[in-house]
C-alpha cells in the first residue's frame, strides 16, 4: 500500500496521542477504516520507537529508576492483584515492556545487591515465570503481552512476519521459474553484505545470469522488508544496505510488503526501485558469461 507524504503524516500525527496498547490499535483502526491493519500497525510502531528514542534518555536515570520501583512497590501494596506496570507505564509514557524491564532489573539489584546480566533480564522477560517474585512476574506478563512495539512477543513476532514474507518472496520467484541464491549462500560464498535475493547462478566456469525487467528496468536484487518504508528507516537502509548492493550487484529490487511513502521511489534512474507487492509485471530472460 503506497501512501503520499502528506497521509503519512496525518496518521503519523495522530499516532502522537497513543500507547503501544491492543485498544490503542482498534482506535487507530476506526480513524483510518480505508488502510491495512498491517500498514497503520507499521506506521505507529515506526513512530512510537521515534517518540522513545526522544524521551528514552530522562527514563534511563537512578533516580528515575529508583522513582518507578519505589512507586511500583508502593501501589503493589496497595492493590496487590492490579496491573501495577502496565499503569505506571502510561503515566509516565513509557513503553510496558521497557518499563518491565526495568522494575525487573532494579528488584534483581535489590536481591542480590548486584547488577544482573543483559542475558539474564532478557531471558527473565520472555519466561516471567521465572521471576521468583510472583506478583512482579504477573505484572511482567501482562506488560509484555499487551505492548505492541517493544518486548520479546513483539520481537518474535516480526522475526515471524519478516521470516514469512522471505519465504513468500521465495515462492513467488519459483513460481516464475527464476533462479536465485539467498542470502544464507550468498554468505556461505563469503559476502558479509548481502541483499535477500540475487538472480544468477553460477555454473561450473560459465554464470548462467537469470535477469529480471520490472517495468522496463533490470532487477539484480531483491531485498524483503516487512515493514512500512517511511522517510527515516527508508533512508537509512539506503545508506546502510541498498546503495552498498547498488555497488556490488548492480540494480535492484526493494519490496516493502506494508506499504511505503510514495515520494521515496526516486531512485529509479540510479537503479534502486520500490514496490509495495511481488511484481505481476515481471519479464524473464538468461544469457551466459564467462
Amino acid at each position: 500500500m503506497k501512501l503520499s507524504r502528506a497521509e503519512y503524516r496525518v496518521i503519523a500525527k495522530y499516532t502522537d496521542q497513543l500507547k503501544p496498547t491492543r485498544h490503542c490499535m482498534k482506535m487507530l483502526q476506526e480513524r483510518f477504516p480505508g488502510y491495512l491493519p498491517s500498514t497503520l500497525l507499521s506506521i505507529f510502531s515506526l513512530e512510537y520507537q521515534k517518540r522513545i528514542k526522544r524521551s528514552i534518555s530522562k527514563h534511563h536515570t537512578p533516580e528515575a529508576f529508583e522513582e518507578y520501583y519505589q512507586s511500583y512497590m508502593n501501589q503493589m501494596k496497595m492493590c496487590p492483584s492490579s496491573q501495577v506496570l502496565f499503569s505506571l507505564a502510561n503515566k509516565v509514557d513509557l513503553s510496558p515492556s521497557l518499563m518491565a524491564r526495568i522494575i525487573l532489573e532494579r528488584f534483581l539489584q535489590e536481591q542480590d545487591k548486584t547488577p544482573y546480566s543483559k542475558q539474564v533480564l532478557s531471558s527473565m522477560l520472555r519466561d516471567p515465570s521465572s521471576i521468583p517474585d510472583h506478583s512482579l512476574a504477573d505484572n511482567v506478563y501482562q506488560s509484555t503481552i499487551n505492548d505492541c512495539c517493544y518486548g520479546p512477543w513483539v520481537d518474535s513476532i516480526k522475526h515471524a512476519i519478516g521470516h514469512e514474507h522471505e519465504m513468500l518472496l521465495h515462492n513467488k520467484l519459483r513460481e516464475k521459474n527464476l533462479s536465485f541464491l539467498d542470502e544464507n549462500q550468498l554468505r556461505a560464498k563469503g559476502y558479509d553484505k548481502t541483499p535477500d535475493i540475487i538472480l544468477e547462478v553460477p555454473i561450473g566456469a560459465l554464470t548462467v545470469c537469470e535477469l529480471a525487467a520490472v517495468e522496463g528496468r533490470i532487477v539484480h536484487w531483491i531485498e524483503s522488508k516487512a515493514s512500512f518504508g517511511d522517510d527515516h528507516s527508508h533512508q537509512n537502509y539506503l545508506n546502510e544496505q541498498f546503495w552498498s548492493y547498488w555497488n556490488r550487484f548492480g540494480p535492484g529490487l526493494v519490496i516493502y510488503w506494508h506499504g511505503f511513502i510514495e515520494e521515496l521511489d526516486c531512485h529509479r534512474d540510479r537503479g534502486i526501485m520500490l514496490k509495495d507487492s511481488f511484481p505481476s509485471d515481471i519479464v524473464t530472460f538468461n544469457y551466459r558469461t564467462g
